[in-house]
């Protein structure tokens, strides 16, 4: 990709060709005014409900970010961290698990995430398991005959404990809470190098980190009514959480710009 390459849409008229749309179960999507709504539930804990765009078709072969860019959106949140049930965000992942947790790829991301209770993906000291962040893992990458031991091995539960000790200490994670309302809407904004990322809301520098997920990567946002699981003492876990009334993600923009590449 050339630098000045720029993804762009306000959603006037819904999303672009551009974007991938996804739905599972109660998830939808729905033009709100002047924005693009990912509307999730009311909807049960036995069964996954997501609702999402994203900009990589064809699974990993369709990853096509590399650093230096600049990703800046619009958004808000229909309900407080409180009262907002699994998962939501956007940013930058690899995708790496299918819709039952199977492992399918070392986990790269830098995105703005937000879990819920009883999520507890505790990877930075200090930073609780669940809420609203700025992040980064930088996972590496592992080749394909590797993952197919790990899927094997996690089959297992003392090798999955065992993995996910190893996997904690040879990730490298940076997180930082958000102290603002995600209802009301914000400028979200995240430059990836390939030295570090920096996050900012509003303006405001709310995470700058070293760390810097291995390329490629694919674009994504999404609302869904999954939990994740991943301990200090190596506990992986997955699961689905029931959704008592309708929650959304409203999205105002999405601007992505490949930068010149750093000398």
């Amino acid at each position: 990709m050339e630098a000045g390459r720029l993804v762009q849409d306000h959603f006037a008229s819904g999303p672009s060709p551009y974007w991938v749309r996804y739905l599972l179960g109660y998830g939808e999507i729905e033009r709100g005014q002047s924005c693009l709504r990912l509307a999730l539930g009311p909807s049960p804990a036995d069964l996954i409900s997501d609702s999402q765009i994203h900009d990589y078709r064809g699974g990993a072969k369709g990853f096509s970010w590399h650093p230096p860019l600049q990703m800046r959106v619009r958004a808000r949140f229909s309900h407080p961290p409180s009262e907002f049930s699994g998962t939501a965000g956007f940013g930058f992942w690899n995708d790496p698990f299918t819709t039952m947790g199977e492992v399918v790829a070392a986990p790269n991301n830098a995105w703005f995430f937000y879990a819920s209770p009883p999520s507890a993906m505790e990877l930075v000291a200090g930073v609780p398991g669940w809420g609203w962040k700025a992040a980064v893992l930088d996972g590496g990458r592992l080749p394909g005959w590797a993952m197919k031991w790990v899927r094997w091995l996690l089959r297992f539960p003392v090798w999955t404990r065992l993995l996910g000790r190893v996997a904690r200490r040879r990730a490298r994670a940076a997180e930082a809470l958000l102290p603002h309302d995600p209802t009301a809407w914000h400028d979200y904004e995240l430059r990836w190098s390939k030295q570090d990322c920096t996050f900012r809301v509003d303006g405001t520098e709310v995470l700058k980190t070293p760390f810097s997920p291995t390329p490629p990567l694919g674009f994504v946002a999404w609302v869904d009514n999954q939990y994740a699981v991943a301990r200090p003492d190596g506990t992986i876990a997955f699961g689905r959480l029931a959704v008592p009334r309708q929650q959304w993600l409203e999205l105002g923009s999405v601007e992505i710009m490949l930068l010149a590449v750093e000398d």
